[in-house]
């Protein structure tokens, strides 16, 4: 009956024979005396499976009726029930000579079961209940696990064409059997192993098979379920050519692995929404670390899991595989799963590198050290059966006198194949492709044309590859039309080589600007080289990025007639990009024609985008920028960019939207940012100077970036502040320390920002975009200094805990604890060369490291008080330090010997910089001064005042022009360090900016204009008195940049958009406003929406 009926089914007829039994039992309690306690215990046990069936029925009538169907304990369970209730029906059915009895008076029924049998039948049927009620329970968890890693997956992005069986690898190469079998065998043996490395690295110059290889080891551990995740790189394909979605995919492929791994993941995005636009180290503990850690107490016994990661070579950041190469390294500590990660990429500088950063925790193979003769039979065996298949495929298409001879190519030809090929696999490929080709020839024709290149031993391997294709195309041209022939060949497969994800033919017609049809034209005769679709609506790729390589090599210009000058093509892309952008019917306001702007993107089905923004049109809102930048191109006012910008700005910020590419709008525009033409002028920082919203707490630190375009300052308000010093605005304020902010240090790059703090962490943020990065954790007690080395490779910080820490920048590591100081530390500076970090510490020293060993070098004694801060000059010959006992001691660095003490200052001397060119030497007291210093006769130059309090820190911009100074007046100072002269303030509660009009007589604000007498100038206090704007009012209102209703803060305006003054106008939820750039700004609100507001 079970393989008949369904489960629902077998439920209702078990439901209807609990119920038979219940009316039985019912029965033979009215009418049997003598055994109503047993039938009383019987009918109760038949309710209870009752309900508890019926409670089943109801789950199958649900919306997961059908999961729950499919559990096969459950069916189980239901249908022992159903055969216990029916051979109970059986024993409860009277019979007829009981009717017949009761025909004479006789008692009719009597109760059939003995007593002892009764307590049998009850334990049944209590096992029945028990058994449905567990797999009830089991089967509604894995429904919610199921629930779990459905939710994950959605909510993580991922690359699913990345993956070794996904449709855009599917026909790739796999091993041929019989071929690399000592090599697969091999790294077999490194999965099995208990105790090997969990990373194996396979290396080979291009086109030495490794992707093919990759493709089969992950195809091997797939079938044999230990295959936990793949993501193969490939440059030019989108997001498979960069890390930022490398972690989340593994992640989201390890969650469909390992389902219990799901609600782990699941914590740790709602933790963090945003979690996969955070950095990979970030990631990585996230989301695959931690997640597999907290799942060990789920396993019973621990198992094997592989993740195949190809090419990665072709990431495009060399900076990101040396991390994630460091990052894979940490598994090894896992012990919930036996995960491995087996590694192919071409032996690149970088790459090479990363491995040594993880010395001794990988196992390795070069392609070219597996002998000569296993990779000739595995090249002869692959070239022999593809021949053989192209022989065949040939003869059974043509008449019987155009046949080849059933030995065709012959051991001769293939051995002379075998040799042009050794090492390189993708020569037999593209060959076997070329010959295969019937548009540019037959067989035997195609063969000999390869085989003439066999003699050219000047050539390089890829030459040998790729120029039988190429020269085909120039055969019968003649000289005049061989340049057009070149140039078009350059336009149209230079882009397909160059693009950064690829395109369909139609659509790179629509972004080149070229007649329809004029790619696939020029592609025909590239099937070996090129993977060309049927579909006019699928992209064409590169078959292997080789191809790309030799196209583009420098070496080859003038060489190879058909060399790709990829700086050229790159503009090209770039300014046909924006040319297709700039077409109104596309980039426009309210782009999908939705007439309700707050219509949330996800409501918006992918069909309607796509049909407003048709392929190539996505494309180049995705990539102009890239294209640009990687064309080395300058953005000048009133140009192609200038003016797309100008009149499209927020319409390719609403298309970004649309296709799902918001996020990365930061980063264009920094890379925008990055290539504006500089004015070829001087900045005077003496015509203007701005006031700004400062910190509310003490300014504890300072620090200029490398370029010193930015400068950091840091708070006991718990944030840092960056400021951009072109203008001296707030670019960004930090928060995220839960107590004092005491150091701030920017990476020689300046690309990212470190913070020390009172709540005993460190935090790297991303000077771009704003975002915490990495919290290191470990100190003990306040971290009170934090300082990069030079080549950003560590971090070095200093703590109350007498100890120094060094991170390692990339994956926010813990290298070495140095201890040796007997009291807190204050301060801490890598050399120049980053061999060697000092240390100053309230035991009065100052100590010398040395930074690849960790040991103790230097102690040096002299000051009789506390050592607050230590800077090494640029060539890490001197060694200065500050103290407490109110002077600054310059030292040798090589001998330890002091070489001067300077004395000047009347209290605790806080800080000490050198300038960049190691001539001047800065300090800063506690008497409110700053001195400057002659470094090498240690006479003082300047004293600097200016400051009402304490001056904490100091630092010298990088082209020792500038020092900022910061204090706890709550105020940063910047000053003309050849002068003297205060040259901006930062730290007022209001932004004012201040210029003269050509006379002289007028000075301009964003808070009114005055006039002035040239003998004295009205303060602040008294401008903003003069020249206010409406603020604390009821209803709507300006108050400085901002619209606001009940004095709340509602909607900010750009500059060009702000008030003039007092020219406003009020009426009712409209607010008119008379701008400073001339214009007139009227905006409505609804009545309804601030109603709502407080």
């Amino acid at each position: 009956m079970a393989e008949t009926l369904g489960l629902a089914a077998s439920v209702i007829a078990v439901i209807d024979l609990s119920a038979k039994v219940t009316s039985r039992c019912s029965e033979y309690y009215g009418n049997v005396k003598n055994a109503r306690d047993d039938i009383e215990r019987l009918q109760r046990e038949a309710q209870g499976l009752k309900a508890t069936l019926e409670r089943v029925q109801s789950l199958c009538d649900g919306p997961n009726g059908v999961k729950l169907q499919e559990s096969q304990s459950l069916r189980e369970g239901v249908e022992d029930c159903r055969k216990q209730l029916a051979q109970l029906e059986t024993k409860l059915e009277p019979r007829r000579r009981n009717k017949l009895m009761s025909h004479y008076g006789i008692r009719a029924l009597s109760w059939p079961i003995k007593s002892n049998d009764v307590d049998g039948v009850m334990k049944k049927l209590g096992n029945c209940k028990s058994n449905i009620s567990f797999s009830l329970q089991v089967d509604q968890e894995v429904q919610i696990l199921s629930l779990y890693q459905g939710t994950v997956l959605n909510r993580l992005r991922s690359v699913d064409n990345a993956a070794f069986d996904s449709h855009d690898e599917e026909h790739n190469a796999r091993c041929y059997q019989g071929t690399r079998v000592e090599l697969l065998r091999q790294i077999n043996t490194w999965a099995s192993n208990q105790g090997s490395e969990c990373i194996f690295w396979l290396n080979g110059m291009a086109g030495t098979g490794k992707s093919t290889i990759s493709r089969t080891v992950a195809q091997n551990f797939a079938d044999k379920g230990d295959l936990g995740a793949s993501f193969f790189f490939k440059r030019g394909e989108g997001d498979r050519g960069h890390a930022g979605l490398l972690i989340t995919t593994i992640a989201t492929q390890l969650v469909q692995k390992l389902p219990s791994l799901a609600p782990y993941v699941q914590t740790a995005i709602e933790a963090d929404p945003v979690i996969s636009t955070k950095a990979l180290k970030q990631q990585f503990e996230t989301l695959v670390l931690q997640p597999l850690g907290k799942m060990q107490r789920d396993l019973q016994e621990s198992s094997r899991i592989v993740v195949v990661i190809d090419a990665l070579d072709e990431c495009d950041r060399e900076e990101d595989v040396r991390i994630i190469i460091r990052l894979l390294s940490q598994v090894q500590r896992i012990t919930s799963v036996r995960l491995k990660f087996f590694l192919t990429s071409r032996p690149e500088l970088s790459i090479r590198v990363g491995f040594e950063d993880i010395s001794g925790k990988y196992e390795g193979l070069a392609l070219h050290q597996i002998p000569r003769h296993i990779v000739k039979e595995d090249i002869s065996a692959f070239l022999e059966y593809e021949l053989a298949i192209i022989r065949d495929d040939y003869n059974k298409s043509v008449t019987s006198n155009r046949q080849l001879p059933a030995d065709w190519p012959g051991q001769a030809n293939v051995q002379s194949l075998v040799r042009m090929a050794i090492p390189l696999f993708i020569f037999a490929t593209t060959v076997c492709r070329f010959i295969n080709d019937r548009k540019c020839g037959q067989p035997k024709d195609q063969l000999a044309k390869v085989l003439k290149y066999e003699t050219r031993s000047q050539s390089s391997k890829l030459d040998i590859t790729y120029l039988p294709v190429l020269d085909q195309l120039l055969i019968g041209v003649t000289s005049s039309e061989r340049r057009g022939l070149v140039e078009e060949f350059q336009q149209v497969v230079g882009s397909i080589v160059i693009l950064a994800s690829p395109l369909s033919a139609t659509s790179l017609d629509r972004l080149l600007g070229v007649p329809e049809g004029t790619v696939d034209s020029r592609t025909d005769l590239l099937h070996s080289v090129l993977s060309i679709p049927s579909r006019f609506d699928c992209p064409i790729r590169l078959l292997h990025l080789s191809f790309r390589d030799f196209l583009v090599d420098p070496e080859k210009r003038g060489i190879n007639p058909f060399w790709v000058d990829e700086k050229d093509v790159h503009t090209k892309l770039a300014t046909r990009c924006l040319q297709r952008l700039s077409i109104s019917k596309y980039i426009k306001k309210d782009i999908c024609d939705l007439q309700t702007p707050e219509r949330p993107r996800a409501d918006i089905d992918r069909q309607t985008i796509d049909s407003h923004l048709p392929p190539d049109i996505q494309y180049a809102c995705q990539y102009w920028v890239y294209h640009l930048k990687e064309g080395g191109s300058i953005i000048c006012d009133n140009e192609q960019v200038h003016n797309f910008l100008k009149y499209h700005f927020l319409h390719w910020l609403e298309s970004l939207s649309l296709i799902g590419r918001l996020r990365e709008s930061i980063s264009m525009i920094d890379n925008l940012v990055a290539m504006v033409e500089q004015p070829n002028i001087d900045l005077e920082w003496n015509t203007a100077f701005e006031t700004l919203e400062g910190h509310s707490g003490s300014v504890t630190s300072v620090a200029f970036s490398h370029e010193s375009k930015l400068l950091a300052s840091a708070s006991s308000d718990c944030t840092i502040k960056v400021w951009d010093m072109a203008v001296g605005s707030l670019q960004q304020t930090l928060k995220g320390h839960s107590d004092w902010v005491r150091s701030v240090a920017f990476s020689h790059d300046s690309k990212l920002l470190a913070s020390a703090s009172h709540d005993n962490t460190i935090k790297v943020w991303d000077t771009a975009t704003g975002l915490l990065q990495q919290t290191l954790k470990g100190h003990s007690n306040w971290v009170n200094s934090v300082t990069f080395s030079h080549d950003s490779k560590l971090l070095a910080s200093a703590s109350d805990d007498n100890t120094i820490k060094i991170w390692d920048t990339a994956i926010g590591s813990l290298q070495q604890t140095l201890k040796g100081h007997s009291s807190s530390l204050r301060s801490i500076a890598f050399s120049h060369n980053s061999k060697l970090l000092a240390s100053a510490s309230h035991d009065n020293t100052v100590k010398v490291w040395n930074t690849v060993t960790g040991s103790l070098q230097q102690t040096l004694e002299g000051h009789s008080d506390w050592v607050n801060s230590v800077a090494f000059s640029h060539d890490s010959k001197l060694l200065v330090s500050a103290s407490h006992d109110n002077t600054i001691k310059v030292w040798d660095t090589a001998t330890g010997l002091l070489q001067q003490t300077l004395k000047g200052h009347s209290n605790w001397v806080n800080s000490v910089a050198f300038s960049h060119d190691s001539k001047l030497l800065a300090s800063a007291s506690d008497d409110n001064t700053i001195k400057i210093w002659d470094a090498a006769a240690g006479s003082l130059r300047q004293t600097l005042e200016g400051h009402s309090n304490w001056v904490r820190s100091i630092t010298f911009s990088y082209n020792s022009k500038l020092l900022a100074s910061a204090s706890d007046d709550k105020t940063i100072k910047i000053w003309d360090v050849t002068t003297g002269s205060l040259q901006q303030t930062l730290g007022y509660s209001n932004w004012v900016s201040l210029s003269f009009d050509i006379t002289d007589s007028i000075l301009i604000t964003n808070v009114g204009s005055f006039k002035v007498e040239r003998t004295k100038l009205p303060t602040l206090s008294e401008s903003s008195q003069e020249a206010t704007g409406k603020s604390n009012c009821q209803g709507l209102g300006i108050c400085g940049p901002w619209i606001t209703w009940n004095t709340q803060n509602l909607l900010w305006l750009p500059p060009d958009y702000r008030a003039f003054s007092s020219d406003i106008s009020l009426s009712g939820s409209t607010i008119a406003i008379g701008c400073q750039s001339g214009k007139v700004l009227i905006i409505g609100f609804s009545s309804a929406i601030l109603s709502t507001l407080r």
